[in-house]
């Protein structure tokens, strides 16, 4: 049985201003998008960590979802970046559940002591297969491999102690990675619906250069796995909370 009537936190790191962003839900808008069909009892709220609002401590909700931001993890003159960090570094001591997608991921890296660097081939853009090499109770049902949208340059390149890769590509080895039985963290977009990154390719036309932008308009023919990677999200959530200490 599902645990009725959690209350979700979602992380908005997303700081980008643009009119572009602006005709779009932000991402927090878009987790919650995903998430709330798959478990209508749920409660969400999207706080917005860009703007120095975060939860007074790790117990204020029953789990939390770190968006994915522009911004980079290793930007220490971002003045949210630092509490952020803190934050996710007390929601691990507390073993609250935690997923973090694109900057999400790799800010949990940082803030447990792996690295991100970014990437010597460049940008991942478009879509991207993660190749999961570990299989989990809450991967159900499971797949062994799941594609989602990209849009990162930057990537996790030291996990944190203790943590384990369970899927990733040749571009990207750690695509994906758990610590405990608390924290998972892709390197990948589920939120993401394929119109935005259409629309995000057309914007980013004049800033990107043309072999960047083939590519990604050429993975763009390959369909996302978004209702059953949102379906794992929900699943992780709940499996943490049974397995807490």
């Amino acid at each position: 049985m599902n645990p009725p009537n959690l209350h979700i936190a979602v992380l908005l790191t997303n700081d980008d201003s643009s009119a572009f962003a602006a005709h779009f839900p932000n991402d927090g808008q878009k987790v919650v998008a995903l998430l709330q069909p798959l478990r209508p009892d749920w409660s969400f709220e999207v706080l917005s960590v860009k703007d120095g609002v975060l939860p007074r401590h790790p117990q204020a909700f029953d789990g939390y979802v770190i968006t994915g931001s522009p911004a980079s993890v290793n930007d220490d003159r971002l003045p949210w970046l630092g509490p952020l960090l803190n934050f996710i570094r007390a929601a691990d001591a507390a073993r609250q559940p935690l997923i973090g997608l694109c900057f999400g991921h790799q800010a949990v890296a940082r803030a447990l002591g792996g690295q991100v660097a970014r990437h010597a081939a460049g940008w991942g853009l478009g879509t991207a297969a993660t190749h999961w090499q570990q299989e989990r109770a809450w991967m159900q049902p499971f797949q062994n491999t799941t594609t989602l949208m990209a849009a990162h340059n930057e990537q996790v390149t030291r996990m944190p102690e203790g943590a384990e890769c369970l899927g990733g590509s040749d571009f990207c080895p750690v695509g994906s990675m758990q610590i405990g039985q608390h924290i998972w963290t892709t390197q990948y977009h589920p939120e993401m619906p394929q119109v935005f990154i259409q629309a995000l390719l057309g914007y980013l036309a004049d800033k990107l250069d043309a072999d960047t932008l083939a590519r990604a308009h050429a993975r763009m023919e390959q369909a996302a796995d978004v209702p059953l990677f949102g379906q794992w999200m929900a699943q992780f959530i709940e499996h943490a909370r049974i397995t807490r200490p």
